[in-house]
């Protein structure tokens, strides 16, 4: 009896030992299940420190919250609230689950795979990640879509047209890039040319894109997936000189209003607006976000090391946050995370809560002729005047667009604050 015993309990602790402690420190491959059947790849890496480390072309997003119990596990999105819920195989060389978004009610299932660093399956020697990228076979690239493409998005598809400028280099079957849109980038895009197939992806921890084209030395015509709840056809034509609409040209004041005004709450409770003396006689920057935008993100990132960049009294940043969380206490907490994460100075405040739509939105800033976009940053002058209203935001993924905008916006509040 004492003998069996023993024995239960070397096998009990045999199966505790197996049970995965950590995640498996080098590359991962993660699947989204998408529509049309199609998966949506990304690569992570794991780091000795127990880190993840997205990869998404030259952008890094680093993961610190992961929770292991058992042979569950849970990883959580850095400033944003998805996260995924998923259960180990017995050797902890996979995991499968789901990519849940609770204030949208969105959930993706996906599979991570250990020591898998090939984004897309084209792209492999026999089924096997090959030792160098030279040695990567597939179908020979039948063009090179360097370069920039006038783009069209659901010309005929389920919602209303939109424009964007397709940025892109391609390095034999080696493709980077993003898509330029009146309200911001796609993100950093990454993904193989596979004879005339065209396949990109990105995941920030918000979105998930897959794009995926036919393409011709001069077109390109396909699909763009956001998820598993969105997909809507694109063309595009290759013309190195086109460009969008200039992003302060899109929205104003409207007729018979004097200016920008508002009144909203802090999370004390306190409520704020340009009236009161910390804005008076100041140049003040009013960014109108959402703390579950990526492109938000990135703008507040920048906004946030300007001004520890460039200290000056004379002039404000204040936040209004159009938030999709249920409940105001949820709201501010993704507020909070959000300036937390980014050691962000400025005050943020609530302008709404319980829904991200334009139109909702556009109601509490009435003087606006519309809201086309989150982010939407407003200049104004010393004298309350507003002076300029930058629509959406084009971050790094889009190269020297980026670099241009750095640059105007330095000048253009400089320039203000001397007046």
């Amino acid at each position: 009896m004492k003998k069996l015993l023993l024995l239960l309990i070397c096998l009990s602790a045999l199966s505790c030992e197996t049970k995965p402690s950590t995640l498996h420190t080098g590359f991962w491959r993660a699947t989204l299940d998408v529509q049309d059947t199609k998966q949506l790849p990304f690569i992570f890496e794991v780091k000795d420190n127990g880190t993840l480390v997205i990869q998404n072309a030259e952008e890094r997003i680093t993961v610190d919250e992961i929770e292991i119990n058992d042979n569950e596990i849970r990883i959580q999105m850095p400033v944003f609230e998805g996260y995924f819920q998923g259960v180990f195989s017995d050797d902890g060389n996979q995991i499968t689950g789901d990519f849940i978004k609770p204030s949208l009610d969105r959930v993706v299932p996906f599979q991570m795979i250990y020591g898998d660093r090939v984004r897309f399956p084209a792209d492999r020697v026999g089924g096997r990640e090959p030792a160098s990228p030279a040695g990567r076979s597939g179908k020979t690239p039948t063009t090179n879509i360097t370069g920039n493409w006038e783009t069209v998005f659901s010309e005929n598809g389920p919602e209303d047209t939109y424009i964007a400028k397709g940025i892109f280099k391609q390095e034999g079957r080696q493709v980077t890039g993003t898509f330029r849109t009146t309200t911001g980038d796609y993100r950093f895009l990454e993904g193989i040319m596979d004879g005339d197939q065209l396949q990109l992806s990105a995941f920030d921890g918000a979105h998930a894109f897959l794009f995926t084209a036919t393409a011709t030395d001069s077109t390109l015509e396909g699909q763009f997936y956001s998820g598993n709840h969105w997909k809507e056809p694109f063309r595009a034509k290759r013309n190195e000189n086109y460009q969008l609409p200039e992003a302060t040209s899109l929205t104003y004041i409207k007729e018979g209003y004097n200016g920008l005004a508002f009144t909203f709450t802090d999370a004390e409770g306190t409520m704020v607006s340009l009236d009161d003396e910390r804005y008076k006689n100041k140049v003040v920057l009013v960014q109108i976000l959402g703390s579950w935008c990526p492109n938000c993100l990135e703008e507040s990132k920048f906004y946030a090391e300007y001004v520890k960049q460039n200290p000056n009294p004379d002039f404000e940043i204040i936040g209004l946050a159009f938030e999709y969380a249920p409940t105001q206490e949820k709201a501010f907490a993704s507020i909070q995370r959000l300036q937390d994460r980014l050691r962000i100075s400025y005050p943020i405040l609530l302008a709404q809560y319980g829904s991200d739509d334009k139109k909702l939105a556009q109601e509490k800033l009435p003087m606006l002729n519309h809201i086309i976009s989150y982010p939407t940053s407003i200049f104004i002058d010393k004298k309350g005047e507003v002076r300029r209203i930058h629509t959406g935001f084009n971050g790094a993924a889009t190269g020297q667009e980026f670099v241009d905008f750095k640059t105007d916006f330095d000048q253009f509040v400089k320039s203000l604050l001397d007046e």
